[in-house]
């Protein structure tokens, strides 16, 4: 940052402030390799603009203003003052300030700005950016996003592409400063030092509770280092599972900084701190537990101990066993509703700002008085476009469904064969490429689903009511037509844009094809991997608290929807690969081993169980370029597919969007558009999408859990049970602890032992628990337990938390 400062009183020159944040992507090299670094050729343009500004000034007045380089970097600053330049630190720029000034930009500072200098404690081996990506390109060293593991804050994984484990990232050192998310090149150690995954629980808030926010006490940090070497070695040398490739990181290619939902932890602050107004440092512990804690300056920590609020990361110097931030906005109180929905969609990216004026001013100027013009010649909706009102069209939603996608319809032919069809809504005839609509339908990704709000990929007007597939209402469809035999095998299909006036009535012609369907994928290979979804009564629109929590019934016309839309996203994905087999947009899912047959009639929790874990099992569904993958990566095998696409919701992904754009240009009823002849775009488009579908997922659990969390808590409070007693299925053992899924809440629990009184037996995934009365209980992966639920509020961090005490076959009290 370079900042103009003119004598007191003086007006002929206003302020001028030139930004240039440090590079958050770039490798973090050692300062001897700046100038060789594009980092250093940066920097040195930055320093050069000073010099330039005072000549290009002084041609227009004799009053320069003095500017001053603000820069955290220490080699950076020792550079320009060896060329007569005014450079110093953010932090002591702002410290150098007075009254309402400094207030206001004091939260703003990073706590520790200067860079160490090569050598100094903690430093690693880091290599400038020049020989990160020659590495990266000879094979040297692997490049991959970092995922930190929940369970154990010591420990991490790097997904390589072409590796078919993940590089396995053990200590402090190893992850050297990585935060969740980033993209980091990584150095793989000798064979003979890998190591397989801890197979104990470590929690950082509880480890790390005695830390020094200040980092001041030496001996402090020396023990707690040497305590969580102890851990790692400890934790390492137990598992004897199988190991996995280990490295560890040497550069961070891109970072995924960003603001981040924290609490104040209470316990970082002295009892003199908790009144004062002075500045302090602090910790804010966010709201992930695969992020550390982070260090930030303010005046407001007593103000905000019971507050949600935004921190981002600024910085993360060598020294440093934290990251350093600083306070954006208090969020509102702990367990409040508004609070509580912000800082859900903050914590998952979720695009919640409404739609703007250049967006809305892209959707139809009639309205919603819109109708589908009559048809003639000269309306070009009618161009090549089917009139299939006078086929029984049906949609099956559920009630109060508004964003209907999909409609159906069957109808026996005089060979006897049938018809059947899928009629999708035409999207892409509203939202066309390159308008602001599209901009941010593509930046969203996907239609958001909360309990109690749904976050629109559209505008509503599209979304639930000129696209929506609304009964008795004309709308324009998109339609995938098969020619069937009885048994379901196909004869024929094609593809057409169409105009349809769907009903409300279901057809049982339609109900029979998709039973044989379905029995001719399971025949193949095909896994039932849904799971019952949770259903939750609110009370009002006022509170939080949810009426009560039951499952969704599955009923057959799920089964006949979900038959169809499979068979019309198989179908258009073979058409679209034909036609554009370099950038047609497909969509796949990857599985190791079958599990149809494992299905218990007598326990339906099980079964749940069993598809939760088999997809988890399963790399998550990515979409991709069908030229950027090989044949061999196109399969869908949890749906016994060579080929698979989402083509079925167009109003609420955007991949079906695209893959509506492909499939028109390929019956050629509209030119493809150059964004889609190019595998690069695509691909860049297409990691936005993949990015947007996690995060909404994950969106949709954590607002599910939160109002589930809220349940048990309601039914403590109106009782006299201080936890409600649910039955649960064992999912994982650990050598301190257990973790349990109940089916019935939908919620998952870590049960931890804290004395060293049980065996942990790696090889059969099981723990021998002792019972109070003598012998033991031996506890293993499947089995099924009792479990006493509550929710507790952490008194450091504010964070609820759900507490499962195990009640049978053991209790854990004590343990």
């Amino acid at each position: 940052m370079v900042s103009t400062t003119s004598d007191e009183g003086s007006s002929s020159h206003p302020p001028i402030t030139i930004i240039k944040r440090q590079r958050a992507d770039a490798p973090l090299a050692q300062n001897k390799f700046l100038k060789k670094t594009a980092r250093g050729k940066v920097l040195q343009s930055i320093r050069q603009t000073l010099h330039y500004y005072p000549q290009h000034l002084s041609s227009s007045s004799h009053n320069l203003p003095q500017l001053v380089l603000l820069t955290d970097d220490k080699r950076n600053r020792e550079l320009a003052q060896a060329e007569a330049l005014t450079a110093v630190s953010a932090r002591d720029y702002v410290d150098g300030l007075q009254g309402e000034v400094r207030d206001k930009l004091v939260d703003l500072v990073v706590g520790g700005v200067d860079e160490m200098e090569p050598g100094e404690r903690r430093s690693k081996r880091i290599y400038d950016d020049e020989t990160l990506t020659a590495g990266v390109k000879s094979g040297r060293f692997l490049q991959g996003y970092f995922n930190a593991n929940q369970y154990n804050y010591l420990e991490g994984t790097v997904r390589v592409a072409g590796m078919s484990k993940q590089v396995l990232l053990v200590g402090r050192q190893a992850m050297n400063r990585s935060v969740d998310g980033d993209m980091v090149v990584v150095e793989l150690l000798p064979e003979s030092e890998w190591k397989a995954p801890g197979d104990e629980v470590l929690d950082q808030d509880v480890a790390l509770k005695d830390d020094d926010v200040e980092g001041d006490d030496v001996a402090v940090e020396e023990k707690t280092e040497k305590q969580e070497e102890m851990d790692v070695e400890e934790v390492t040398k137990k598992a004897k599972r199988e190991v996995m490739p280990t490295g560890r990181v040497v550069g961070v290619t891109k970072r995924n900084w960003r603001a981040y939902v924290c609490h104040i932890d209470r316990s970082s602050l002295s009892e003199a701190a908790l009144t004062s107004l002075s500045q302090q440092t602090v910790f804010a512990t966010p709201v992930s537990p695969a992020l550390p804690r982070i260090r930030l300056r303010t005046r407001q920590a007593p103000a905000l101990l019971d507050q949600k609020i935004l921190v981002t990361i600024d910085n993360w110097t060598v020294n440093s066993r934290y990251p350093d931030g600083h306070f954006v906005r208090a969020l509102g109180q702990v367990g409040s509703k508004e609070a509580e929905q912000e800082s859900l969609m903050l914590e998952y990216e979720v695009p919640y700002r409404p739609f703007g004026k250049a967006i809305l001013n892209c959707l139809p100027k009639e309205g919603d008085d819109w109708k589908v013009p009559p048809k003639a010649p000269e309306n070009l909706e009618w161009r090549d476009r089917e009139d299939l009102r006078d086929l029984l069209v049906c949609s099956i939603d559920p009630p109060g469904c508004q964003d209907i996608d999909d409609a159906l319809h069957a109808r026996k032919l005089p060979n006897g064969n049938i018809e059947a069809g899928v009629h999708i809504a035409d999207v892409s005839h509203f939202v066309h490429a390159d308008n602001p609509m599209d901009s941010e339908a593509a930046a969203r990704g996907t239609t958001v689903y909360l309990v109690d709000k749904r976050i629109d990929m559209l505008p509503a007007l599209l979304g639930t009511n000129l696209c929506s597939l609304r009964p008795y209402v004309e709308r324009l469809a998109f339609s995938v037509i098969w020619e069937l035999t009885p048994e379901g095998k196909i004869v024929d299909v094609r593809f057409t844009k169409s105009l349809t006036d769907p009903l409300t009535e279901s057809i049982r012609l339609l109900n029979s094809l998709a039973i044989n369907l379905k029995a001719a994928r399971i025949a193949a290979g095909a896994l039932s991997l849904s799971s019952p979804e949770l259903k939750i009564h609110l009370n009002s629109t006022e509170s939080t608290a949810p009426i009560d929590v039951e499952q969704k019934e599955q009923l057959e016309t799920n089964s006949l929807v979900e038959e169809f839309m499979l068979l019309a996203n198989i179908s258009v994905a073979r058409r679209i690969q034909e036609a554009y087999p370099a950038t047609a947009v497909l969509s796949s899912k990857a599985l190791a081993d079958s599990l149809d047959k494992c299905v218990d009639p007598k326990l339906p929790e099980f079964n749940t169980l069993v598809r939760i874990m088999a997809t988890r099992c399963m790399l998550s569904a990515e979409y991709f370029g069908a030229g950027s993958v090989s044949k061999e990566a196109y399969g869908h095998y949890g749906l016994a597919s060579d080929i698979y696409t989402h083509f079925t919701s167009p109003i609420r992904r955007y991949a079906d969007v695209l893959v509506h754009r492909q499939l028109s240009a390929a019956i050629n009823y509209t030119p493809l558009h150059p964004s889609l002849q190019s595998k690069q775009h695509v691909e860049r488009m297409l990691n936005v999408v993949n990015k947007r579908h996690r995060l909404a997922q994950m969106a949709g659990r954590a607002s599910v859990e939160f109002y589930v969390g809220l349940a048990v808590k309601s039914r403590t409070e109106d009782s006299d049970q201080k936890a409600v007693r649910e039955e649960a299925f064992v999912i994982r053992t650990f050598r301190n602890g257990l973790s349990v899924f109940v089916s019935k809440l939908g919620l998952e629990g870590l049960i931890t032992f804290q004395k060293d009184t049980h065996d942990f037996d790696p090889e059969n995934y099981c723990i021998n628990v002792p019972k109070p009365g003598g012998g033991t209980a031996t506890i293993a992966v499947f089995d099924r337990v009792t479990v006493d639920i509550s929710i507790e509020k952490d008194q450091n961090t504010q964070r609820h938390k759900v507490k499962m005490v195990l009640v049978d076959p053991v209790s854990s009290e004590g343990l």
